[in-house]
């Protein structure tokens, strides 16, 4: 059986939406996109390495999806580490509005609801199913309890709106702090995993 990780960057006040470039994402007019670039050292660069490589597979909600889509296959010689898993490794994705075949080599969509989707792919495969981004999902699969571990790069910022990562119909959760690391920058990378105690 496989695990669900949700690997996400997220400012002090929880905000998820556009952390690497101002056009990311702007919608609700937010416009402190590219936020998360002045925090990502090599201790974090080496963090999301680590996330992506030993991976079995991925999911991603549309607009991450896209994203992705469009950048990762044409990634440079000096991204190609993390760029080879991405493109070689299966892919799932959550859309109401794309249809299959997806262009992305080893994509495909979820079919039926996406809870059950998702705990027939966790009843199958082995390793772990990496969520990048695509707060939307996240938000589904907590919601579900289908989510086994958060990894988070809290970065020492505060940007007042946006797109927070915890929703108010998240669901209470227990969670363990399971490790805790500082970057250079003052950033915080944590790793929570759930728990009944």
């Amino acid at each position: 059986m496989s695990k669900v990780i949700v690997y996400e960057w997220m400012s002090l006040d929880g905000v998820a939406q556009g952390p690497t470039a101002p056009d990311e994402d702007t919608s609700g007019d937010f416009e402190h996109g590219g936020w998360h670039v002045r925090y990502f050292d090599d201790m974090a660069r080496g963090d999301a390495v680590r996330a992506i490589t030993g991976a079995s597979g991925f999911l991603f909600g549309r607009r991450t999806f896209e994203q992705f889509a469009r950048y990762w296959p044409d990634a440079s010689p000096e991204e190609q580490v993390i760029a080879e898993p991405l493109n070689t490794k299966p892919k799932h994705v959550a859309s109401a509005t794309l249809q299959d075949p997806l262009p992305w080599q080893n994509s495909e969509l979820l079919k039926g609801g996406v809870a059950q989707a998702v705990q027939a792919l966790k009843d199958q495969e082995d390793g772990y199913l990496l969520v990048i981004g695509s707060a939307g999902l996240v938000h589904t699969l907590l919601s579900h309890d289908l989510v086994d571990e958060i990894r988070l790069m809290i970065d020492p910022v505060i940007l007042g709106s946006g797109k927070r990562l915890f929703g108010d119909a998240a669901a209470p959760r227990l969670l363990e702090l399971v490790s805790t690391k500082q970057t250079t920058t003052g950033a915080i990378l944590a790793t929570y995993a759930r728990t009944e105690k």
